[in-house]
């Protein structure tokens, strides 16, 4: 009994797998593409105004982003420090956790091209709505008077390539590694323990799905790229495509972390506006796709997924890349552990700029831009320079002379971060 249980889980994790594989590492290198080549501090002079059209810029910058739930959270808050507006920053952090190319490639692997079209059109949609409702309730408040930071020209890369790999299977991977494993593991899990035709047994009404699964989504952190694999399992389990939608949505946009930040950083107004564009267009469009499009759309993709009958790519490329990825994983954990193993020697080699260095902890960070972000804010503090952040150690080295670790606190803690003091 529990040897098959075992088989059907490797099995069922191996077929999962090799269909996100190639597509994921297609996705990988677009989001290097666009690392290497958008300017850094664009999307900040594009989201100043507070107006419609800044929503506009947001939604649009923000959905082929490949910025993981965890890194959209601090890139939104820096850029409402940096001069963008509450509406546009909120229509920004709408719309970018659903999407991402990335992950609309994997929706396309794995839901078929119905939902792959949709997921962008919602997520471009919810996040114009957002930043319109967050701009009418918020329009006597007073924005930070703070300059668009950012340097608007194309960063000069000595080597664009080596710069893009790095990024693609390094940096940005490292960034959703561990939330994909878990994604594909529970999706697995799914698959083996729950029944065929178990939401249409026990949950008759698909709106009521809806709900029910919008209560699991809410607080739950989940990655756009990891909650695909989910919502294919659970679509096959008899969950509606309407459903399905409203996991792929709310289980990205928010969790308890997010709701707390923006609370604290852009007020209460924010906040509602925030949450209330994300659940009332979760259920909105998740009523309009299981009551006005045809259903075969989206159960005749996802069947053919399963039965193997959609195949475009041949089987040996799927195992290649299922390699591949699973190398690239592997290796960033080997030196995320290889680091935390010898820590002293970090920096033996490298000889300070400033002979007056500072280490302080700083917690929550978990990928490339919380990293870029933390080093953002606390440049902006006078004095301090060479300025490091190492997300594997929870730790920020500085130089500088007479440091007040107050604004340090401060820098760290306004864009979502813990502050645990010198170390």
């Amino acid at each position: 009994m529990v040897i098959n249980f075992i088989n059907e889980f490797w099995n069922e994790l191996l077929f999962l797998l090799y269909e996100m594989a190639p597509y994921l590492i297609l996705g990988f290198l677009i989001a290097g593409v666009l690392h290497v080549f958008i300017p850094e501090g664009k999307i900040n002079k594009l989201m100043g105004k507070k107006n419609t059209r800044g929503a506009f810029n947001a939604s649009v910058f923000g959905i082929p982003l490949p910025l993981c739930s965890c890194g959209v959270l601090p890139t939104g808050i820096s850029f409402y420090k940096n001069g963008a507006s509450k509406g546009s920053t909120v229509s920004f952090m709408i719309s970018t956790p659903q999407t991402g190319v990335d992950s609309i490639l994997v929706t396309y692997s794995m839901l078929g091209l119905p939902f792959a079209v949709i997921r962008p059109v919602v997520a471009f949609l919810t996040g114009i709505m957002g930043g319109f409702v967050t701009n009418q309730t918020t329009r006597n408040e007073i924005e930070p008077e703070n300059a668009v930071a950012g340097n608007t020209q194309r960063r000069r890369i000595k080597n664009p390539v080596k710069e893009m790999i790095g990024y693609a299977f390094y940096d940005f991977l490292k960034d959703i590694a561990q939330w994909m494993i878990i994604g594909l593991l529970l999706a697995a899990l799914i698959s083996v323990v729950i029944p065929d035709n178990f939401f249409e047994s026990y949950l008759r009404s698909d709106f009521l799905g809806m709900l029910a699964i919008l209560l699991v989504s809410i607080p739950l952190y989940v990655c756009a790229t990891s909650s695909i694999p989910i919502a294919a399992v659970l679509m096959l389990k008899g969950l509606s495509p309407g459903a399905a939608l409203v996991f792929l949505m709310a289980g990205p946009a928010t969790n308890a972390a997010t709701i707390t930040v923006i609370s604290q950083t852009m007020g209460r107004r924010s906040l509602f506006s925030y949450m209330a564009t994300i659940i009332g267009g979760a259920l909105i469009f998740g009523v309009l796709i299981d009551y006005l499009l045809p259903a075969s759309w989206f159960t005749g993709a996802l069947q053919q997924f399963h039965d193997h009958e959609h195949d475009v790519l041949p089987y040996w490329l799927k195992v290649a890349s299922a390699i591949f990825l699973t190398g690239a994983i592997v290796n960033i954990y080997i030196q995320k552990y290889w680091k935390k193993l010898r820590p002293q020697k970090k920096f033996s080699n490298v000889k300070p700029v400033y002979m007056n260095q500072h280490k302080v902890e700083v917690k929550g960070m978990t990928c490339s831009h919380c990293k870029a972000n933390v080093e953002n804010s606390m440049g902006k503090i006078e004095g301090i320079k060479d300025i490091r952040a190492d997300i594997d150690l929870n730790e920020v080295t500085f130089s500088g002379e007479q440091v007040d670790y107050e604004k340090v606190k401060q820098a760290v803690e306004e864009i979502g971060y813990q502050y645990g003091g010198k170390k």
